[in-house]
């Protein structure tokens, strides 16, 4: 929702309403609102994006409008880089790196490390240093309607810092071009990524609205697997981790990507932070962690979920709760196709819980929490240790969020 006033005030200057989620807790989330014009930027390259965001110890309240599509994969004059011109110079190949590392003769009991791994290391430096962006606290990022405005290939990264809006952006295409293998990862090993399209680490009174976030156009079906395991170039799509807290999620469209949202980075983060709303999103295509939930207080609700199978990526669960995480996911909506269990839309570790009513699956009220603990031996707890209180627009009744939200979700519908 947008200030009672917002047919007065342009985009760029929307605030989040009072008590929508809980980013508009405290002082409220105002993001850049009150940048003067030496802080008012319209970018449509890399290297534009880069000067306006400036120093991230700058706390000037700035705003920056986005224009178009910035393909960050590029240098400072714009021409294309590639995986290839990142490794170049670093001795990294693929090639060598398969064979240093390969388990029937390197083993599964410990990381790769010596030449190979630290030229990985070293020419996935070199890309982050290229296609991740620190943003200032008090900053305003959004999307220039009507031009297709996204960021592709890059990461925004909100890390200790206070007082972030980004809106109307579409996110595609944020891809590791050199995964690390971890032959202890799960029983058979994994290959992990490591940039997520926006990331938030220690970052508080944070507002993602009305923004798109998808793998296109290369999708997880394109990987190839190495020692028999997905070689997997993505990682999350919006990760909230690192005791971050205060933040709403609203109005956005996740598509085609597996692991989603991310709500805390470990089983042992401290409590009292991770307070998060997520309402009124689209995920369709989405395998998992939407989202995955630790320690913190977070409210889902009157979001619409679709795991109807979409460009080979299949639903695991939507919603996790553990690390004794405190989830109250009320009103939403499922699709659900007949080959998927409702028991398979929750999940947990045991410690976890979800409480919440007026769920619907196929528009039908549905216990959800129940057909998961019917069929799980680590059941979800039932009852929380909060009671949500910042919920302007909350919808009591979910049946009408397929129809309202296909239109009203994701980059390119603000005006």
């Amino acid at each position: 929702m947008m200030n009672a006033n917002a047919q007065a005030v342009d985009l760029y200057h929307q605030t989040l309403a009072a008590k929508d989620g809980w980013a508009s807790a405290g002082t409220g989330t105002t993001g850049g609102t009150k940048a003067d014009s030496a802080h008012t930027f319209t970018v449509s390259t890399r290297a534009q994006l880069v000067k306006a965001l400036g120093s991230a110890s700058d706390t000037a309240p700035r705003i920056i409008k986005v224009k178009g599509t910035i393909d960050v994969n590029t240098d400072s004059a714009g021409k294309k880089l590639t995986c290839a011109g990142y490794a170049s110079g670093t001795g990294y190949s693929l090639s060598s790196y398969l064979k240093a590392y390969d388990p029937a003769t390197y083993g599964r009991s410990k990381l790769p490390s010596g030449t190979q791994e630290t030229a990985r290391a070293a020419a996935q430096k070199k890309q982050a240093a290229n296609i991740v962006f620190k943003v200032p606290a008090n900053t305003t990022i959004v999307g220039e309607p009507g031009t297709k405005a996204g960021i592709s290939g890059g990461m925004l990264q909100i890390q200790n810092v206070d007082n972030v809006i980004v809106r109307n952006l579409t996110f595609a295409g944020t891809e590791d071009c050199f995964p690390q293998w971890d032959p202890t990862d799960g029983d058979d090993g994994n290959w992990n990524s490591n940039y997520d399209s926006v990331t938030l680490r220690g970052a508080t009174h944070v507002w993602a609205d009305h923004n798109t976030f998808t793998d296109a156009p290369h999708l997880d079906s394109a990987n190839p697997k190495y020692y028999g395991r997905e070689y997997q170039i993505h990682d999350g799509a919006l990760d909230i981790t690192k005791s971050s807290d205060l933040v709403t999620v609203s109005r956005n469209r996740f598509t085609n990507h597996d692991k989603t949202m991310l709500i805390g980075s470990s089983d042992s983060e401290p409590s009292g932070k991770l307070r998060v709303s997520i309402h009124h999103n689209v995920w369709k295509g989405i395998v998992q962690r939407a989202p995955l939930s630790r320690v913190g207080q977070i409210h889902i609700y009157n979001n619409y979920y679709d795991v109807t199978t979409l460009n080979g990526y299949a639903v695991q669960y939507s919603i996790n709760s553990r690390a004794k995480a405190q989830v109250v996911a009320a009103n939403n909506y499922w699709t659900v196709p007949s080959s998927v269990k409702v028991s398979k839309l929750l999940s947990g570790d045991g410690t976890g819980a979800i409480a919440g009513s007026g769920n619907l699956v196929n528009g039908t009220t549905t216990d959800l929490v129940a057909a998961y603990n019917a069929a799980s031996s680590k059941d979800l707890k039932t009852s929380v240790n909060w009671t949500p209180t910042l919920t302007a627009g909350l919808e009591t009744s979910g049946k009408n969020l397929p129809a309202s939200l296909a239109t009203t979700t994701g980059a390119g519908v603000l005006s």
